[in-house]
Order: C-alpha cells, then structure tokens, then sequence
C-alpha cells in the first residue's frame, strides 16, 4: 500500500508513505521506484532507522533504533555501518569510533559503564587489536594488543605516580 508521489511511468518518485507486506513501513524519498534520499522506516519488531538511503539502501548518515534499546549514530555505506559512529549499547556501554562491515574497526573508545573503564586504541573486525590503552579508576595498561588480549611490550601506570613495565605472551 503506497501514498504519495510518482514519475511519468508510475514508479514512486519523490516524497511517500508505504505500508510492507510484512508490517514495516517507511515514510520519506523514492527515486525511481527505490528508496532514496532521506527517509524513516520502521519494522514491525520494534526497530527504527531514520537517515539516508540510496536504491533501498542505508547509506549516508542515520540512526538506527533497535528493539532491546540499543542506538547507532553514525555512517552507513551499503546498508552497513561504516566510517564513523556511536553505539548505545543495551547494558549501557558505549563505543565511538571507526566502523567496518558492521564491525568495530579502525581507531576507538569502548567505555565499559559497570566498571567506569575504557579502551582507547585499535580495532579489528570487532576485536581490540594493534597499540591500546585499556584505562580502569586507578590504573591503566598502554602497550599491543591481540585477539583483545595484551602481547608484547606494555606497561601498568599506576595513579600514585609507579610504572610496571613487562612483556606479554600469550
């Protein structure tokens, strides 16, 4: 079911309103049929992302609502959160950064809101890899990490002013 504007050969084109088959709907831009320019859709489990589209696809910038309460704001490349954005996750805890393929990837910080704790450093489809810092209340570790996990040189820095310094293997 469709409301709204259509080109010469009947293709929804321009400003719309369409209820899915399946319960979803969207509200926004069509060009030629698809989904493009900015627009809200809303899927009948409770989700919704309000942004861009280009040929049905999220991409340009957009949030997305989950339905256990989760949020990204950010960048979508493809339907995929790519570049950079923040995510809202449902415990509380947050990340802002680089993304790829829906992954973490590139520079970020990962705040940990139980323990107040934070990782600043590298990621990698997801995982804490390459130079970090995991930062805690009275302490912090600054050296690699891998499969999120520290390997190799790294040190503890301790608030009251000592270091530890040592190698990690794994």
């Amino acid at each position: 079911e469709y409301e709204g504007d259509r080109n010469s050969e009947g293709q929804r084109h321009g400003f719309g309103k369409a209820r899915l088959p399946n319960g979803d709907t969207y509200e926004g831009e069509y060009e030629c049929g698809l989904r493009s320019g900015h627009g809200t859709y809303r899927f009948k489990n409770g989700a919704l992302y309000t942004g861009n589209y280009l040929q049905n696809e999220k991409h340009g910038k957009g949030v997305f609502f989950y339905p256990d309460g989760s949020k990204y704001a950010g960048d979508w490349v493809h339907d995929q959160k790519q570049g950079y954005g923040e995510y809202l996750y449902a415990n509380g805890d947050t990340y802002t950064g680089e993304w790829a393929n829906n992954k973490r990837h590139g520079q970020g910080t990962y705040v940990y809101k139980d323990t107040g704790s934070k990782y600043v450093g590298c990621w990698v489809n997801g995982i804490q890899d390459g130079p970090g810092e995991l930062i805690h209340l009275n302490h912090r570790f600054k050296g690699r990490f891998l499969s999120g996990k520290p390997l190799g040189q790294g040190k503890f820095i301790f608030d009251i002013g000592c270091e530890q310094h040592g190698e990690y293997i794994q």
